[in-house]
């Protein structure tokens, strides 16, 4: 059964989920930022989206959404204070503003939480559209989602092709030129990969479109 739409109970599960997609993912993200990083990637996503998941089970259902949002961002900030962990905390912070009052989000409220999560990365990283970092990525998440929601598309279908759109621009980025961060130190080398950041929003957007897309 596809979900139509999230509710507080869901997003608890959903970080759950993503909790143990980290923990899967773990030597796989550490290899691919050791290349051109310092390696801390896979330890910093596995163990923050592990304390959120926690958190936001302590919490309970009756938080409502936008405060376990806010929870899980305040987690992931305390508990992996590197640039990637606060990046994903601040994205989860300016999301929960975006969704503050809903009880349940559509394909609406999702593109909203997206294009908060999108522009508070890009206002704390200081990055744009092309430096190969995680906004390549978030930038076309939060585009698609916002014209599947003007086309008036169920969330499941959304999400399915935002996830797709996240992996295409994924792609992409193996042909830009780092510029921030170690891996900027590395330019020229990291021609050629995807980038490390980048595959953690594909990562989670692929699996909230599987989540949503097969409960």
């Amino acid at each position: 059964m596809t979900l139509q739409t999230l509710n507080a109970a869901n997003i608890i599960d959903l970080f759950k989920s993503w909790k143990e997609l980290f923990a899967e993912q773990r030597e796989f993200l550490i290899a691919l930022d050791g290349k051109v990083g310092d390696s801390d990637l896979g330890i910093t996503m596995s163990k923050s989206f592990s304390a959120a998941a926690e958190a936001l089970d302590a919490e309970g259902e009756a938080a409502g959404i936008a405060k376990l949002l806010r929870t899980a961002g305040a987690t992931m900030a305390r508990t992996a204070p590197s640039t990637m962990g606060t990046l994903t905390a601040t994205g989860f912070l300016r999301a929960s503003k975006a969704v503050e009052g809903k009880e349940a989000l559509d394909t609406a409220d999702m593109a909203a939480f997206w294009r908060a999560y999108r522009d508070g990365v890009a206002e704390r990283g200081k990055a744009k559209v092309g430096d190969k970092t995680l906004l390549d990525v978030l930038d076309p998440v939060a585009t698609t989602l916002e014209a599947h929601a003007a086309a008036g598309s169920a969330l499941p279908d959304a999400l399915s092709v935002t996830a797709e759109a996240a992996e295409q621009a994924l792609e992409a980025t193996k042909s830009m030129l780092a510029q921030h961060g170690k891996a900027a130190a590395f330019q020229e080398k990291t021609v050629g990969l995807q980038d490390a950041g980048a595959t953690v929003g594909a990562f989670l957007i692929r699996r909230m479109a599987d989540f949503v897309g097969r409960r």
